[in-house]
């Protein structure tokens, strides 16, 4: 299994990743982070306060609502909404869910989002991975905020005299969520119900997100609202409010002297109330605010410090900024306790026995470098990954192959949960049930869902009827039950790279027959790859291929890219695939065109293994050439440094390695 799995990953992961010389003494790598990069065009990054992991990730929010492709927090915004909780994947083009958002004002009461953005001054702005601190100009308060993996403190100094108020919105679909304040626990208490998108879209997840807020100083209940925009309800002197036609809102007001500090801290679940009562006090015990920002700087040292490199100071920014980002995801979902919402249920609560679960997976894109990233640096962390997503397929029935909000979302292609669990065993990452891996594996590989409700909720491989029939799904299979419909030819080839690791899964564990099965199906990626004109191409039931055809053309039957780049994916056997196109000397030709025609596209996951082709082929200085130009054109140190989504961590990674 290592051979044939490392013929792809070896030249990616390995070797790129040693170490190659020493960081500055004075500084940190964290103190390279420039949090910044992908916070403009479409990198859709954003500045974190907390740790690695972390269940909620809080920002500044500089945009309002769960939009999808809409991240809480851009560069050129100049105004800031409040400061978020957030479950926005990173650098993703997904939607907020479960969130909340708190904002200090001072002076008359302004509730709407835009009208009670402050503006700042980006010089009093210091975006750090262990502390994100900023000045309301509009309120003269000073704001900061650091975190643990479940929980948050954040600081506001209210520099001027006059009201200072507090206010907490639950982020929730209209008609839902709930804020309550407790004067007596001097705390407030929000619950916001998560929905799901893709497969099941609109269907309630089964659980909410619950936080519990607590201050320094007794509160005063001023009032709670709902609604969205200009039109916000008051209802003066209640202590509760539910989703009544919008989100529900609360605002409290402390008896301060001008310059005066309140210091908030944050405890996060996703199972209760009491559990995220319980992460606040496991994982915040104090008010020590410098405190927690000296553990939380120290811990990002320890963690970036797993790899040192020898450059200028504008790429060790861009360097440890991709390492930082990559870091971000999978998000924690389990408390300290180790309870969380059990995956595509309906409340029932688990527990994680001796392992963190984890959830927000984007396996399309984290596949190719971010997870294989992990195994190197954070094995511990991946040997978990790979146990939650054991536990998604043994809760739900199939193994997931895109989990978000903690259910099946049919989001993309292929079935890359299989080569998650089957790198990770490639790198010695074992001390999981492998024969229960292995039975969720073979399951996807093979067997479809027991109803056609349960497919439609994102169950089982999309196409897998055709695919099992024809060795490929032909254009008259439009794969209607998935985000993306069509894309024919990209899921053949996607599923005989999944095949062929079931197959060196098989393989280790002694299931002859079932090798032998899958080995054999990892070869239908030929099956789509016209050898008359040397490329990925539609493919009807009857043989025929689809006309006509330009290999530099977008036809639905490819995902997100053309069949010059979909041509190259045949991970699992590349000398099979330069055999196909016509030996070395052609394969590199082909290589060359692609490149020279602009069809290269790093923007997007389907290009990221290409470049390091040409080592397969002979000719690996053209591997280096092409790398080291997208590592030196493509990665800036600056907000608009990414050339496409960061994908959680996914673009990062690919820089990292």
């Amino acid at each position: 299994m290592h051979r044939h799995v490392c013929s792809y990953l070896l030249g990616l992961i390995f070797l790129p990743c040693i170490p190659i010389g020493s960081a500055q003494a004075q500084s940190g790598p964290v103190d390279w982070v420039n949090q910044y990069i992908g916070t403009a065009a479409e990198g859709q990054t954003f500045p974190i306060a907390g740790l690695p992991h972390a269940m909620t990730d809080w920002t500044p929010q500089t945009r309002e609502g769960n939009v999808k492709c809409v991240a809480p927090y851009y560069f050129d915004d100049k105004r800031i909404q409040g400061f978020r909780g957030s479950n926005f994947m990173s650098g993703s083009c997904m939607m907020d869910y479960g969130s909340l958002t708190l904002m200090p004002i001072s002076g008359a009461l302004r509730l709407d989002d835009k009208e009670r953005a402050s503006i700042f001054n980006r010089t009093s702005e210091q975006a750090a991975p262990y502390r994100y601190a900023v000045t309301l100009d509009d309120y003269k308060i000073d704001a900061q905020m650091t975190g643990t993996t479940r929980a948050e403190m954040l600081q506001f100094r209210y520099r001027q005299s006059g009201k200072a108020w507090l206010l907490i919105e639950c982020n929730s679909n209209p008609n839902e969520g709930e804020v309550r304040v407790d004067t007596e626990r001097n705390e407030v208490i929000v619950i916001n119900p998560v929905r799901r998108q893709y497969a099941g879209s609109g269907k309630p997840a089964g659980f909410s997100s619950y936080f519990v807020i607590q201050f320094d100083h007794p509160l005063h209940v001023g009032g709670t609202w709902t609604g969205n925009g200009a039109g916000k309800n008051r209802h003066v002197g209640s202590t509760s409010q539910s989703g009544n036609g919008g989100a529900p809102g609360t605002y409290i007001s402390f008896d301060l002297r001008p310059e005066e500090t309140v210091t908030v801290k944050v405890g996060s679940s996703f199972t209760s109330v009491e559990e995220a009562r319980r992460n606040l006090k496991a994982e915040i015990a104090d008010w020590d605010f410098q405190q927690l920002v000296g553990r939380v700087r120290a811990e990002w040292n320890r963690q970036l410090g797993s790899i040192t490199i020898d450059a200028d100071e504008t790429h060790k920014r861009i360097f440890y900024t991709a390492l930082y980002h990559s870091l971000l995801l999978p998000r924690t979902y389990s408390d300290v306790s180790g309870t969380y919402p059990r995956f595509a249920g309906h409340g029932e609560i688990e527990t994680a026995n001796g392992f963190t679960y984890y959830c927000d997976y984007s396996l399309w894109d984290t596949f190719r470098a971010q997870h294989p990233l992990l195994t190197l640096l954070q094995p511990d962390h991946e040997l978990d990954m790979v146990k939650s997503l054991i536990a998604k397929g043994e809760q739900g029935g199939f193994l997931p192959e895109f989990p978000m909000w903690n259910s099946y979302t049919a989001e993309m292609i292929g079935d890359h949960g299989v080569a998650e669990i089957a790198d990770a065993y490639a790198k010695g990452i074992r001390d999981f049930d492998t024969e229960a891996a292995y039975r969720l594996m073979r399951k996807n590989a093979t067997e479809l869902p027991a109803s056609t409700q349960l497919y439609k909720d994102g169950e089982g491989r999309r196409g897998l009827t055709s695919y099992l029939k024809y060795g490929y799904i032909p254009l008259e299979d439009p794969v209607a039950d998935a985000f993306h419909t069509g894309e024919q030819v990209s899921r053949t080839l996607e599923y005989a790279y999944d095949d062929f690791l079931v197959g060196e899964m098989a393989s280790a564990l002694g299931h002859d027959a079932d090798a032998k099965t899958f080995s054999k199906r990892a070869q239908n990626y030929q099956n789509v790859i016209d050898v008359q004109t040397g490329f990925a191409r539609g493919r009807h039931a009857d043989g025929r291929w689809d006309t006509p055809f330009n290999p530099a053309g977008q036809y639905r039957y490819i995902t997100e890219g053309l069949p010059y780049q979909y041509t190259f994916f045949a991970l699992q056997d590349i000398d099979g695939l330069i055999a196909r196109l016509g030996g070395r000397d052609a394969f590199v030709a082909k290589l060359d065109g692609l490149f020279a025609g602009n069809y290269y596209d790093h923007g997007n996951e389907p290009s990221h293994h290409i470049a390091y082709l040409y080592d397969n082929a002979g000719a690996a200085w053209k591997t280096q050439q092409h790398v080291r130009n997208i590592m030196d054109t493509l990665y800036t140190d600056a907000p608009n440094g990414l050339a496409g989504n960061d994908d959680a961590g996914q673009m990062s990674a690919w820089y990292v390695m």
